[in-house]
Formats: C-alpha cells, structure tokens, sequence
C-alpha cells in the first residue's frame, strides 16, 4: 500500500509544479537549460514552494484513501476482537442464519457458497479448533450445540450412519429446518431414506431433502460450472419455501419433488448411470456388432475360403465403415417408428385418452436418444469414408489398377453409370449428414429452449423425415444395380445395404400411409378430442334432450 501513497505524492508534486510554474515553457527550460546563480535560487525556492503543497495535498489524498487490502472478501463481514461475525448494523434481520453440521469437501463448499451468497454461516463441529482454518475468515466455527441453537435453518452434511450421533441436539433444533444432504452408497429401493429416518430422529423439525445432487466442485465453482437444478421435498411447505429462496439466492433453481415420500427418489437421482441412454446405446452397439460379424463374413472370410487369401487387413477401417452407415439408417428409422406404432393405435382405438403401452411409452420419451446415437454413428462414417484413399492398400490397389489399364492397352476408363453413381451418392450423404446435425443441435436443451413448439415440432418431424429420405436415398444410390449381381450374395447371403434398406422403407410407407387424406382426417380429429365411443348429436329442443345435446354414448 504504501507503493500507492509514493505515487500518489509524486503524481500531485508533479501536478502542482505545473499549476505553479504557470508556464510550460518555462517548466521545461528549468529542468532542461543550464541555471545561472539567479534562477538556480528561483528554482530551488519554486521547488520550496511545489514540495510543501504537493506534501500536503498527499497527505490530505492519503488520509481519504481506503486501505484496499483492509477490505473484507465479502462485503458487510469485518474483525472485530478476533471475532467471525457479520456486523450487526450490516446485517439484514430477514436474513436467516445458517448453520452447517459437518467439516467435510462439501461442508467447506456449501459454506463458501452461502457466504458469497451474502449468508452469515455458523459451522459445528466435533473440534472447533483443528476445523476452523479449514474455512473461510467469514464463518463462524464452532461446537454443533452453539451451531444447533444460533442456526434458523441447518444443514445436515453428516453421513448418515451418523445421524443418530446427533440426537443430543434434539431440544436445539426442534421448530428449525434441517436439510439433509446426505446420499445412499447404492440405489436404494426398499427404504425409508436417509431423510424420512433424519425426520423419524427429529420429529418436532421440519426435514427437508435437497442439495444432494450437487457435488462440492459445484457449489464451489457455482452454477455456471455445473447443474443448476435443485430438487427439494418435504412435508413442510413453509420449510420448503424457506429452502427455495436460499436455493435462489445461491444461484440454482430449485425444483419441488413433493413430500418428503419422494426423497428416495431423490436420494437415488445420483446412482442412476445415462439411464435414459441405456437402451439406445445397447441396442447401437448391438446392431454394430450384427453387421460387424455380417460384412465381417462377406468381405473377410468369404474370399479366404473361396481363393484361400485372407483379407484381414480390412477388419479395422473398411469393415467398420461398412457397418457404421448401417447403424446410423436403422438407429434413425427407430426414432420414427414409434410415433407411426403410436398413432396406429389411436386409430384402433379411436381416442387418445388411453394410455399407450409401458413399452411403447419408453421407447417414445428415449426418441432423442436414438437420434443422437444416429447422428454419433453418421458422423463416425463420414471420417472413416475421408480416410479411405489415405491407406497403403487403397494406394496399392490403385497401382495396380492403373498397371493393369495400362497393359490392357486402355487409354479412356471413363463410365458415365459409375460417375454419376458416384456424384448422386456422395451428395446424398452430404445432405443427409447436414439434416442429422440439425436434429441433432435442434435437441439440445440451450436452443430447444429458443424455438417455440411449431419450430421444434417442425425440424425434428418434417425435417427429420427428410433426413430419413435422404439417407435412404443415400443407401438406394450406393446400391444401384448392385442387389442383382449374383457376386454379391456370398454365401447366398444379401449384401448389407438389402438388410438395411428393410426398417427405413417399412417407416416411409407407414407414414405415407397416414398423409392419405381419409388417415390424416380421422387422427386429426383423434388428437383433438374425439372419440369413436362417445358422440354428440344435436336435436331440437323439443325432444327428449338437454339444451339441445343429446348424448348417444356408447353408440
């Protein structure tokens, strides 16, 4: 600090030497031109004169300048006695004190957030004085019965094999809220959870469940760097209400689970690995190894029995980049057979108010997750395809290629057929792969949130059938005339694009079908409302009706 004051003295000398110089040019003639006797004296009483008022205007400057480094890190917290506590005339008296039972990552997290978030914080531990350089200046640490009894609203950042440990506190804490924080080692699925057991242990507080899904890297870094929702349960709404806005003012967006029954629910939120990816990405890798061990056959072994030379070396790139395409076409025709399975059934049943079956239902909601396993698989064949022509054997192949034509004696190879195959094809895919991108940036939450309903529902229905033809049309194009070739059934098995070609095509009939005019007019009606057993006829008010509407259920 006092490097500041040094420049400060010497920025107002310099400042007041040129107010009282009143001319530059002679400013710069004393310090440059040599000095007579005379007006060495001048100067050296002007220099007198500049250093008394630059002193004292520094000092006045220095005076009003705020030690910078005195400053507390958080605004209304200062030291007062060796004392840890907010000013009582900064304090706002809405504000709740929160309390922390535990010295654990997350302990020492959360209390930092909570301090940052303008919270006087009270830590109780077991040893106040081996915890307390483990927090910040700004929190008060000391034994759980002083937290317990200063506290509004405690948090229960103990494991919970060591709730009961806690239990001496029970007179403390009765009429205050308690959020616990804890999480299971596993899923639990029988019960009670961690939070009913802590509200069995302390029936006269009000137990809240939430915080547990957010990891102590979160809560320090805070919810730019990490999740941002919270989701809370508990029996109290007053409780729940005063966790909320703490919730808020921490930065996260809380999320009401409902009564403290839902906590197991919550509790095991941290447990569950992808479990919305689980199906789509089994059944990607199971269709990869099907046409895996299908091309596998056709490009590798079929000519190792036929002519006895082992083509191995295409198991690692052209094998793969067979299989890949394949993946992608079914992974996304997967995506738009239920929705055809789903309307399908309105039909039948002619209403919509009927729950679809739970497979069905699962399948619906894991949508996204198909589309985006296509797109992973797309884009993986569209890398595996531009490094074809950088291998040794494609470079082989084209040397003996080129040999042979020469030898042959063939000046042109020209083939219109197989340029314009070749064009057609390429571009196709080049299409199709620009459509799956969009779906695929469309889904994400960030722009999903900008598009309103029409929007999203046209890109990822109208476009994403586009998307569909164009890969089908992408996989037509590269079979061309191939499917006839008796060469290409080895085995008498059918090439891979055949096999592939099967679910893309039956889901483009499918909804052709339901474009058909007297289709699309019987579900529109469906999904607006209307059901095959209950119509409504009108009649004259003279007859046996009421006002004019008779109802001709069950007709």
């Amino acid at each position: 600090m006092e490097h500041y004051r040094t420049a400060a003295c010497l920025f107002f000398i310099y400042v007041q030497y040129i107010l009282f110089s009143g001319d530059f040019k002679d400013l710069g003639t004393s310090f440059d031109a040599p000095l007579n006797s005379s007006s060495r004296e001048n100067s050296i009483q002007v220099k007198k004169k500049v250093t008394k008022v630059g002193e004292h205007t520094a000092s006045r400057f220095a005076e009003k300048m705020p030690d910078e480094m005195s400053r507390p890190l958080v605004p209304g917290w200062s030291e007062s006695g060796g004392s840890r506590q907010l000013e009582a005339s900064l304090s706002d008296p809405n504000t709740p004190t929160i309390g922390i039972l535990g010295t654990g990552d997350f302990s020492r997290s959360l209390a930092r957030r909570l301090v940052a978030s303008g919270y006087q914080v009270v830590v109780g531990s077991r040893s106040p004085a081996r915890s307390v350089a483990l927090f910040p200046e700004e929190v008060e640490v000391s034994s759980q019965m002083e937290a317990a009894t200063q506290a509004d609203v405690v948090f229960v950042a103990v494991f919970p094999e060591h709730h009961s440990t806690l239990v001496t506190l029970k007179s403390a804490l009765a009429g205050k809220t308690l959020v616990d924080v804890s999480n299971s080692l596993g899923i639990n699925r029988d019960g009670p959870s961690n939070a009913e057991h802590l509200s069995n242990l302390f029936p006269d507080s009000f137990v809240v469940k939430g915080f547990n899904t957010l990891s102590a890297w979160t809560l320090q870094m805070g919810p730019r760097h990490g999740i941002r929702q919270v989701p809370l349960c508990g029996n109290s709404s007053k409780a729940k209400d005063l966790v909320k806005h703490i919730c808020h003012r921490m930065g996260f967006i809380p999320v009401d689970m409902g009564f403290l029954s839902s906590s197991l629910e919550v509790e095991n939120l941290p447990h569950h690995l992808f479990p919305s990816w689980r199906i789509p990405v089994l059944c990607m890798l199971c269709l990869f190894i099907f046409f895996y061990l299908y091309n596998f056959i056709q490009e590798v072994i079929h000519p190792l029995v036929k002519t006895g030379k082992g083509a191995f070396y295409k198991m690692p790139i052209e094998v793969v980049n067979a299989s890949l395409p394949s993946v992608a076409l079914v992974m996304l025709a997967l995506v738009y057979l239920p929705g055809l399975f789903a309307a399908f059934i309105q039909l039948q049943w002619g209403t919509k108010y009927k729950r679809f079956p739970d497979w069905l239902d699962r399948w619906l909601t894991a949508r996204k997750q198909f589309g985006l396993c296509s797109f992973l698989c797309a884009v993986t064949h569209a890398v595996y395809s531009l490094s074809l022509p950088l291998r040794k054997s494609a470079r082989y192949k084209l040397s003996n290629m080129a040999y042979q034509q020469v030898k042959a004696g063939v000046e042109d190879s020209w083939n219109d057929e197989e340029v314009w195959r070749m064009e057609l094809y390429v571009s196709a895919g080049i299409m199709a792969l620009g459509l799956l991108s969009l779906l695929a940036v469309t889904s994400l939450p960030s722009v999903a949130n900008t598009l309103n309903w029409r929007e999203f529902t046209f890109i990822q229905s109208s476009l994403g059938f586009c998307a569909l033809v164009t890969a089908t049309a992408h996989t037509l194009i590269f079979g061309w005339n191939r499917a006839f070739a008796a060469a290409r059934y080895p085995f008498y098995l059918p090439p891979s694009f055949v096999l592939v070609l099967i679910l893309p095509c039956f889901v483009l009939c499918g909804r052709l079908a339901l474009l058909l005019p007297c289709v699309a007019a019987r579900l529109w009606k469906i999904r607006r409302g209307w059901e095959r057993s209950r119509q409504i006829r009108f009649a004259l008010p003279g007859e046996d009706c009421r006002n004019g509407v008779e109802d001709v259920s069950n007709v």
